[in-house]
């Protein structure tokens, strides 16, 4: 059974979220300002946890991030704002995915179960193997990967997009492919979560994220894995 912390300061929205995920068989906490939720992160243990954006103490954003700095659980962002600015910056701050207010629970309950299934049904895999280019390295079993022998932390989403480039290399995915399928549903005219996944990958995994030697662009096409060092075209 799969634990969920779900954290917003409106207490009705909070009963309401608590009540739909247990009917569907998981199990809940809930906290009410981003401290606790920081709190409530390092200490239960979770599967998944959804954040609200704006709260007292510590906003969404802040607790995120604090949330980073000890484990890579995935984090869907709830938020009343529909700007695209605060959706790429929930991102920067590690969450994994976004939702905005007033939302159906319906769609709420999709992601929760896409990132669910993603993050779980890769744990359990035991014959993943390990995938190599140069001094990047994947664990699919643990979920792990190293840059240059040393252990990087990625997001769920991270790991998921970087595990399909490298077990596809030299294959170029458009925004609206890598969306659909590591996501698992479709964004509308919000294909730049995908760059913004891109370059935090670029920053924990290359060498040189400015100059990248694997994860590389197709210039008005995609992005694709590159086995081969010296193609240096994007």
């Amino acid at each position: 059974m799969a634990k969920i912390l779900v954290v917003d300061d409106e207490q009705v929205l909070v009963k309401g979220i608590k009540f739909n995920l247990e009917h569907e068989g998981y199990q809940v906490e809930a906290g009410y300002d981003g401290e606790q939720a920081v709190e409530l992160a390092r200490e239960g243990g979770f599967d998944l946890i959804i954040l609200d954006l704006m709260m007292p103490k510590i906003d969404g954003l802040q607790a995120c991030m604090r949330i980073r700095e000890f484990s890579n659980v995935p984090v869907i962002m709830l938020t009343a704002k529909g700007e695209d600015a605060d959706k790429i910056m929930g991102f920067e701050c590690g969450a994994d995915d976004y939702i905005t207010k007033p939302f159906n629970i319906l769609e709420l309950k999709a992601r929760v179960r896409a990132l669910l299934r993603r993050s779980g049904a890769a744990v359990q895999k035991q014959s993943g193997g390990t995938l190599t280019v140069g001094h990047i390295r994947l664990d699919s079993g643990e979920r792990a990967a190293w840059k240059d022998g040393q252990r990087v932390e990625l997001t769920a989403k991270e790991f998921d997009l970087m595990e399909l480039l490298m077990r596809n290399p030299g294959r170029v995915y458009s925004r609206e492919n890598l969306l659909n399928v590591v996501w698992g549903y479709e964004y509308i005219g919000d294909y730049r979560t995908v760059d913004v996944h891109v370059r935090r990958l670029r920053e924990k995994l290359e060498l040189d994220p400015a100059n990248p030697e694997y994860i590389r662009t197709k210039w008005g096409v995609g992005y694709y894995l590159s086995n081969r060092a010296e193609d240096k075209n994007g």
